[in-house]
């Protein structure tokens, strides 16, 4: 499954909206470029003015007021162009944070399925090589095409009022430009796409290949990941090659029009002033004119194809917003905390079930243990009752009410799921657990580390619950960062938590005692614990054996083992490790 992109209507419309929100500020950025333009246009002009005067005879005093004139024009353009390029540099950096703001609100609220259907590559690609792109664009590219745009209609402008006889020449190569740009233009959008894709697909191979490394190895599975990679960097080199094709034909053919320009004024200029329809003044004016133009007429070019790979970056991150929602909030409010699962089917892919036709109720308080063979779909039978899918066929409710009802916020304060998956932020340990309770103060910081056997490592660090974690800061270790999400869940304060093994990184005596410890936190809340040590089903209420995607047994742990099924072979194996 591919994430959207957005059409190039919806992308002119966020673009649209953005310059909406900000055309006072852009508007000023405008007004400061124009002046700084109008100054620019000075030095030509007085140039013309200087030879024409020279031409007729002229005073020394009349020289010296030009060239007055020309210095006070070039310290008032510097002064212009400095307000201007901070005034660029500014709202690049608001409108960019904003963006940036946006995007990560959009992404943290994708739902689940839609994130582990795509892959990780591709959203990888979208909030890391798709946002740079797009930040230097807003950055730089929207002020200098502001100044280009700005600069290049006043100097023609000026030019066809100087004498718009000779002025007529500066247009001899816009057809020819115009002609190749269209040809680029046609052709750069579905080529970077194609670019961005490609590299989507090779940040996704080698962020797997990476973070499987253990079961690469284990698997022998090197050469042929070695092969994916490779493969995916042939679709990358291919794909870079046609961008880098379109901008080697893009620049020379720009180049040809440029060079076409000046050289047409300077020569139908001079026809025109031997035969005195003109001034030579009027000739020196526009042809230094027309070189002076070429800059910006050149920076416009650049940015056309800048623009196009930010285009091509801002219609995959708007596409993140096209993704459909997978729940559709109603109204309603659980009676009680009983969760009650009826008929309970979901594939990951249509017309092949992982889970077929469960029915399963839990009553407030109770602990079931979930236990099977690998891939039997227990993993995915605890999302469904944590409401992070929603699912394929049947219900969960918690109170009578259809999890995926309920609006994120509560639904996590009557669920919660913990995996043996785990992520520490960059900030403090503190910083951390607050992301389940941002009020907590650090005496209830404290006491869910103590449930999760956690406070003596954390009070021994440097600086303690200040201690900055995560990417350059204090390397915690796997376990460490397992018990600070279980600490987290702690601080969340569900009613009901599914545990998907998530003490599977500590030791066998480390997670029994953790497990312990939680013991006293547990108590009263419903627990779904799915998990492989079979210690965990044996200190629960009820255990449920998963396989096929089916509940093959349930009852409490002696009656299934006193039954002599599936349950009984496995305690009986798992005494025998």
């Amino acid at each position: 499954m591919k994430l959207p992109i957005a059409s190039s209507a919806q992308v002119r419309a966020y673009a649209g909206r953005l310059f909406r929100v900000h055309r006072a500020p852009l508007s000023k950025i405008a007004v400061l470029h124009t002046l700084a333009a109008i100054a620019g246009l000075t030095g030509p002009w007085l140039m013309g003015r200087l030879v024409d005067a020279v031409a007729d005879g002229t005073t020394t005093g009349y020289i010296n007021t030009l060239i007055a004139i020309g210095a006070g024009a070039v310290l008032a353009q510097t002064v212009l162009i400095r307000f201007a390029q901070r005034s660029s540099m500014v709202f690049g950096e608001k409108v960019f944070a904003e963006l940036r703001e946006e995007f990560i609100e959009t992404v943290t609220s994708l739902p689940l399925s839609t994130v582990e259907r795509a892959g990780t590559g591709d959203l990888v690609a979208r909030t890391t090589n798709d946002v740079n792109r797009l930040q230097h664009a807003v950055r730089f590219g929207v002020p200098r095409i502001i100044v280009a745009v700005v600069t290049v209609t006043l100097t023609v402008v000026a030019s066809l009022i100087m004498s718009p006889l000779v002025a007529v020449a500066m247009f001899v190569g816009v057809p020819t430009m115009l002609m190749i740009v269209r040809w680029y233009l046609r052709r750069a959008t579905p080529a970077y796409q194609r670019e961005s894709a490609a590299y989507a697909a090779l940040n996704g191979t080698i962020t797997e290949s990476v973070e499987g490394a253990r079961t690469v190895d284990a698997l022998r599975l090197g050469t042929r990941r070695m092969g994916r990679v490779n493969a995916d960097l042939r679709e990358a080199f291919e794909a870079e090659k046609v961008t880098l094709n379109l901008r080697t034909a893009l620049f020379p053919g720009v180049d040809l029009a440029f060079v076409l320009a000046p050289v047409a004024v300077l020569l139908w200029g001079g026809y025109l002033a031997s035969n005195g329809y003109v001034s030579l003044g009027a000739v020196t004016t526009i042809v230094l004119y027309t070189y002076q133009v070429t800059g910006p007429v050149w920076e416009l070019i650049f940015w056309v194809d800048e623009i196009q790979v930010a285009t091509t970056s801002l219609a995959r991150i708007v596409g993140v917003q096209l993704v459909d929602t997978d729940r559709v909030e109603r109204p309603g409010t659980p009676q009680d905390e009983d969760i009650a699962a009826r008929d309970l089917t979901y594939a990951y892919r249509e017309g092949h079930n992982v889970l077929h036709g469960i029915d399963l109720d839990l009553t407030a308080g109770e602990r079931l243990a979930v236990v099977g063979p690998s891939g039997a779909g227990k993993s995915t039978l605890g999302r469904m009752l944590a409401g992070i899918h929603p699912p394929t066929g049947g219900t969960v409710r918690v109170g009578g009410v259809p999890l995926i009802d309920l609006p994120l916020e509560k639904l996590r304060g009557h669920v919660a799921l913990v995996t043996q998956e785990h992520h520490v932020f960059v900030g403090t340990v503190a910083d951390n657990l607050r992301l389940a309770d941002a009020n907590a103060d650090e005496e209830a910081l404290r006491r869910a580390l103590e449930a999760v056997d956690a406070w003596g490592w954390v009070a021994a660090l440097p600086d303690g619950l200040g201690t900055e974690v995560g990417s350059g800061g204090f390397a915690l270790t796997p376990a460490q960062a397992q018990q600070i999400a279980l600490a987290r869940l702690v601080l969340l304060d569900p009613h009901t938590l599914v545990l998907d093994e998530a003490t599977s990184l500590l030791d066998p005596r480390a997670a029994r005692h953790l497990e312990r410890s939680l013991n006293g936190v547990l108590a009263g809340r419903t627990v779904v614990a799915i998990a492989h040590r079979l210690h965990t089903a044996h200190d629960a209420d009820r255990v449920a054996v998963v396989d096929g995607g089916r509940i093959t047994e349930i009852g409490p742990h002696d009656e299934l083992v006193a039954a002599g099924g599936d349950y009984a072979a496995l305690w009986h194996s798992w005494q025998h490790e």
